[in-house]
């Protein structure tokens, strides 16, 4: 566990050290996450198109449901990464207990809810009357992973926070291991169909959030942390996770907003949007490893008291995110004639995609810099701040993308519009950092 830094600053390459310990693993942490989905789709893809229809249902239900608490992870790295630079690992290691204790208690809320609406839920999305039995079945049943997922979450928040990114990464790849194994063992093995993918998805999600839980208790013990759920110190950690929820909350009503209105243009733009979208995740991941990492760091420095520390971390890692963003912009340029054919063969849609790709590589740079700059507003505990912007984003887009299909423009205008949200998200962001209110120390916010 990293010990608090000394007052003097770290130079520029030991904060380039820092970042890849910390962003490499954490990036393949992250793409370990959404092969949950892959695996299950290419083996009950097996099973018949209806099953698959009634999967595909059935997951987009449940990443939601788990998507939205990923403040669980934000607001425990930054309040564990506070204490570990205060150098009090007793405290870090409590205050993460007690955002485990908030995620088992708000899993247990959800799934209370989720399995009696299941078919509620799948009616909702208009899922055809073959599909519907499929996605109820997975649905109901992998309701039940749904707090091992969010222990998950916390317990990662808590690793980050003790700067160790390399276990969650470990365990990613022993749950994506496990979960292919125990699927194609009870879907065809004990033929169980459907229902045996979602039970081996949720005995993968519990074994996952039981190590994790191992991991974390025997830190626990090691530094004297009670064990015990505290009150206090749970809602203490809701507190912390309202401002982000209403953050997390605002970037997805972006997103759907956006894909509403690629239905509304057409098959050809939807079709277009979804492969776009599905890259644009994609480099979403490598920039959200840099975030991570300024998550961990700059808790860690504000802890220690060591408020240059926090502002040379920041500054170098936002040049890490303009970076970044220029490769990844570079990439997907050079790189578009031969991907564009993997995901379709509709000449249509590959002319309606090409100068939509220009303006997604043109802003990378952007979404590199943003990235960075919300891991450090995180890692520093501004989630007040984080909110408020996000929701003054959400305000900007709305109208400007709802407006595209009477003025126009199609694909292309849609992803400029995409770029005019992460544009306004860049200025408030940097607004911010430049203002220096984020940076409040202590172990403590």
């Amino acid at each position: 566990m990293t010990q608090a830094p000394t007052a003097q600053p770290p130079s520029p390459r030991r904060h380039d050290r820092e970042i890849i310990a910390l962003a490499v693993p954490a990036f393949g942490a992250l793409v370990a996450e959404p092969l949950f989905v892959m695996v299950d789709s290419a083996i009950v893809g097996h099973l018949g198109t209806p099953q698959l229809a009634g999967l595909a249902v059935a997951a987009a239900l449940l990443t939601t449901a788990v998507s939205v608490f990923v403040f669980l992870a934000y607001a425990t790295t930054a309040a564990v990464a506070r204490q570990v630079g205060a150098g009090d690992l007793a405290s870090a290691v409590r205050q993460g207990m007690d955002g485990i204790w908030l995620a088992l208690l708000i899993g247990a809320a959800v799934v209370a809810v989720t399995v009696p609406l299941t078919p509620a839920l799948v009616e909702i999305f208009g899922t055809s009357d073959t599909a519907t039995p499929y996605a109820t079945t997975y649905l109901r049943i992998s309701s039940f992973g749904i707090p091992a997922m969010l222990v998950v979450l916390a317990a990662t928040g808590v690793l980050r926070g003790l700067q160790d990114t390399r276990t969650p990464l470990y365990v990613a790849i022993g749950g994506f291991a496990a979960n292919g194994a125990l699927n194609a063992g009870l879907v065809y093995g004990a033929g169980l169909g459907v229902a045996g993918s979602a039970w081996g998805t949720v005995i993968a999600q519990w074994g996952m959030a039981l190590v994790y839980l191992v991991v974390v208790v025997r830190g626990a013990r090691r530094h004297g942390a009670s064990l015990r759920p505290d009150a206090a110190g749970i809602r203490a950690s809701a507190q912390a996770g309202v401002p982000l929820l209403v953050r997390t909350l605002s970037l997805r009503a972006v997103l759907m907003i956006a894909t509403a209105v690629a239905a509304r243009l057409g098959d050809t733009d939807i079709a277009g949007h979804q492969i776009i979208l599905s890259l644009w995740s994609l480099t979403a991941f490598a920039l959200d490893a840099i975030a991570i990492a300024g998550q961990a760091i700059i808790g860690r420095y504000l802890g220690a008291n060591d408020a240059r520390g926090a502002r040379e971390a920041c500054r170098r890692m936002v040049q890490w995110g303009v970076a970044s963003g220029v490769v990844l912009g570079a990439l997907i340029v050079l790189a578009r004639p031969l991907f564009v054919p993997l995901f379709t063969g509709d000449t249509s849609v590959q002319d309606t995609l090409l100068p939509a790709l220009l303006v997604v590589a043109l802003s990378q740079p952007i979404s590199g810099v943003v990235f960075v700059l919300d891991g450090v507003l995180m890692g520093a505990g501004d989630g007040r701040y984080l909110a408020w912007a996000m929701v003054l984003t959400l305000a900007v887009f709305a109208p400007v993308a709802l407006l595209i299909p009477s003025f126009g423009g199609g694909l292309t205008a849609l992803w400029g519009a995409m770029t005019l949200m992460m544009t306004v998200r860049l200025v408030t962001l940097w607004m911010r950092m430049r203002s220096g209110r984020w940076i409040v120390t202590g172990a403590t916010r």
